[in-house]
Formats: structure tokens, sequence, C-alpha cells
């Protein structure tokens, strides 16, 4: 055991002593929280700004879906007023054919 004259390293510390090392702890607790926040804040702002460019980005492809479907679309019509005018008579028959199958599927 340890007499008043051979104390251990631990026990020769002060209340003084102890109570600096809490404030150190504190400090350095803080810091690291405020470190730790102003890191979430920036992954806050990186993530909005990826999803802000891969809106952007589906943004962009949706247009350009938009307008290949449109192109195509006046493509075949081009192709349908085309064929009516060369074919008047077999043009009339098919939608008459098509109207006609239309109105049997309506009436069930």
């Amino acid at each position: 055991m340890a007499t008043a004259a051979g104390k251990s390293p631990n026990e020769s510390r002060t209340n003084s002593d102890l109570e600096d090392d809490i404030r150190q702890l504190k400090a350095d607790i803080q810091k690291l929280t405020e470190q730790l926040a102003e890191t979430g804040q920036h992954g806050y702002g990186a993530a909005r700004r990826v999803a802000a460019e891969g809106v952007e980005q589906l943004r962009a492809q949706g247009e350009a879906a938009f307008e290949n479907m449109r192109s195509n679309a006046r493509d075949l019509e081009a192709q349908v007023v085309a064929s009516v005018r060369e074919k008047p008579v077999t043009s009339l028959a098919i939608a008459a054919g098509v109207g006609f199958l239309f109105a049997l599927l309506a009436r069930r």
C-alpha cells in the first residue's frame, strides 16, 4: 500500500488538475460537436446539389424523349396522309372496318 510519503502517480493529482482536465475535455467535446455540425451541413449541401443536378438531368432527358415522340408522331402522320392520298378507296375501306370493330367492341 502507498503511504502519504510514497504516493502513486494517480494519487498525486490534485482537484485542480482534474478540473483542468475536465475543462479541456469539455472544450474538446464542444470542438468535435461544432466540426460534426459543420460536416453535416456540408454533407446536406452536397446532397442537395447532387439531387438538383439529377433533377435537371432527368428533366432534360424527359424533354428529349418527348421531342423524339413528337417527331415520330409527325412522321407517322405524314405516312398516313401519303398513304391515304395514294390509295383513298383502300384507306376508306380500312377506316370503315376499324370503325366496325370498335362498334362491336363497344357493344359488349
